[in-house]
């Protein structure tokens, strides 16, 4: 990546297009190469009965890695020179500000469960990103993740997990 890869308002290129459309190609590849590979494996050919049960998905398979040998054909013979951005470095940083938390909040849900997991996750991002008083954050956290609990809990009688250390077990739920 050059400084001219850089966006008009002066931020640096993270990554261009055309690295981005060679990496999903190849992404891409390797998955239709799995599936023509595991649909070989189950019997892709018609029998005397009608189709194998890997015929169908070894021609989709099939047809997934045709066009992501074009897509990769078409993106390695292009000129580098003229790359597009695919991303900077600001609005990629803005992506993590999203990415980073709902990462650690899928993480969390394991070990403290759904509901405080949610309720610490829609406190967080009012007040950080919203900017809402932490009063604001807190309660509507909390509120949403007690309607939610009588609603699944108490009235449809659907439990959701609570984690490994289901910090509401002392509602005998």
């Amino acid at each position: 990546m050059d400084d001219e890869e850089a966006s008009a308002d002066g931020d640096r290129a993270l990554v261009s297009t055309r690295t981005m459309e060679i990496a999903v190609a190849l992404i891409l590849l390797a998955l239709g190469a799995t599936v023509v590979f595991d649909s070989y494996r189950l019997g892709s050919k018609w029998g005397s009965d009608g189709p194998q049960s890997g015929y169908f998905p070894f021609y989709i398979g099939l047809l997934i890695c045709i066009a992501s040998g074009v897509t990769l054909a078409q993106a390695v013979l292009s000129k580098p020179a003229g790359g597009k951005t695919f991303v900077s470095w600001e609005r990629f940083k803005l992506v993590l500000t999203v990415l980073v938390p709902g990462l650690l909040y899928v993480f969390s849900v394991k070990f403290i469960g759904l509901y405080i997991a949610s309720a610490i996750y829609i406190a967080v991002f009012m007040v950080w990103l919203g900017k809402y008083p932490l009063w604001k954050g807190v309660a509507v956290g909390l509120v949403i993740n007690v309607v939610f609990f009588l609603m699944f809990e108490v009235w449809f009688k659907v439990p959701l997990f609570k984690g490994e250390l289901n910090p509401l077990g002392f509602l005998g739920y």
